[in-house]
């Protein structure tokens, strides 16, 4: 005879290390940024300008693609070195990298202030600052291992004394 119990909770839920969740909202960041940009070009008027060489007030030039290249290769690279940097390093870089990201994702916001597609941008820009402070707050409190002391005793020996 099988006697069936019935569980509150199923499903397991694994914990999941602090680098692969780094590595998915950088992802997520990332694909929140193209995708604002991506939609953005369905205002009225964006792809006329882009025709004629203008991205909002910046001429579109080589020096001007190299420099949006450069500032979209650096939450880029955060995917990989999430994932493959050393913990110390790891969390460092991510604290530092995300603090500069507010601000710049902000900036994506402020031109549109007062414009009919405010509310978008600034919706793109709060689900972007949301993504960067769970990096921060994932970063600042990364997990800590205690060390263990010479000689190899594990706590509940030192407990017990023995």
């Amino acid at each position: 005879m099988t006697i069936r119990t019935s569980s509150s909770n199923p499903l397991d839920t694994p914990p999941i290390p602090v680098q692969a969740k780094l590595a998915a909202a950088w992802t997520s960041v990332m694909l929140l940024y193209v995708y604002v940009d991506v939609l953005g070009l369905y205002k009225p008027g964006v792809v006329d300008d882009i025709l004629v060489g203008v991205v909002w007030e910046f001429d579109i030039t080589p020096t001007w693609a190299i420099t949006a290249l450069i500032l979209l290769t650096i939450p880029i690279s955060m995917v990989v070195l999430s994932m493959t940097l050393p913990a110390r390093a790891n969390r460092i870089t991510n604290l530092i990298v995300a603090s500069m990201q507010i601000p710049f994702a902000a900036f994506n916001a402020v031109g549109q202030v007062g414009q009919p597609w405010m509310y978008f941008y600034v919706l793109g820009v709060a689900l972007e600052v949301i993504v960067l402070g769970f990096i921060l707050r994932s970063a600042w409190t990364w997990p800590r291992t205690l060390a263990v002391p010479a000689g190899g005793a594990t706590p509940a020996a030192e407990l017990t004394g023995g």
